[in-house]
């Protein structure tokens, strides 16, 4: 798989239960952290697009969203 990189829209392939994301979420990457280990901040929409929310996800909860078939407006950082 192809590595996200800053402003990549990407997929949770997980249920992220502690913060109400479900599976299939498209976010926008906002920045790598590479310490302790490498992670990505990803930038969620709400629901209604009022607010956003951002997680630190690590590459195996992730996959490289198609921008083509993911028509879900995703935030922006």
């Amino acid at each position: 798989m192809k590595k996200p990189h800053v402003d990549d829209r990407v997929r949770l392939r997980h249920d992220i239960p502690d913060l109400s994301l479900p599976r299939g979420s498209v976010g926008i990457v906002c920045s790598t952290w590479f310490a302790p280990t490498m992670a990505y901040e990803v930038e969620f929409p709400s629901p209604d697009h009022s607010v956003s929310l951002r997680a630190l996800l690590e590459i195996s909860e992730l996959e490289m969203a198609d921008e083509f078939t993911d028509h879900g407006r995703a935030a922006h950082c």
